[in-house]
């Protein structure tokens, strides 16, 4: 995975702009006024997910419609698959977690209980042993 794929991607505008042009191509004019930014400034940003191979650009007559490349797109999907992984397993843990709450047992399986904070002795005017 190049560098500039991730330099571009650290850019929230950048990352809004590849979200507006899910649907499809778009002009610089359009990407501009949808991310409330100026067209110079809209193009800089363009221009660096261009560089880093993000985005193309199309010809229409005399305009420019900037479409997402999606082969880099396919190269962080495939790095980020084991984290991914990684995210499901905890997040099923969790899931698993929050069932046995509901169901009424209060924890998972092999979870130990939570200290209450009302069990210290010295909370309740008692002297600990």
């Amino acid at each position: 995975m190049e560098t500039a794929v991730w330099s571009a991607l650290a850019d929230a505008h950048r990352r809004a702009i590849l979200g507006l042009l899910l649907p499809g191509p778009r002009s610089v004019g359009e990407l501009a006024e949808a991310c409330g930014l100026s067209q110079p400034s809209t193009s800089k940003h363009l221009r660096v997910l261009r560089d880093a191979g993000l985005v193309r650009v199309e010809r229409d007559a005399q305009r420019r419609l900037y479409a997402i490349e999606p082969a880099p797109m396919a190269d962080l999907d495939a790095w980020l698959a084991p984290y991914r992984q990684l995210w499901s397993a905890s997040l099923d843990a969790l899931g698993r977690r929050l069932d046995a709450e509901r169901a009424g047992s209060g924890r998972a399986p092999g979870v130990p209980r939570a200290p209450d904070p009302n069990d210290n002795p010295a909370r309740k005017g008692i002297d600990p042993p």
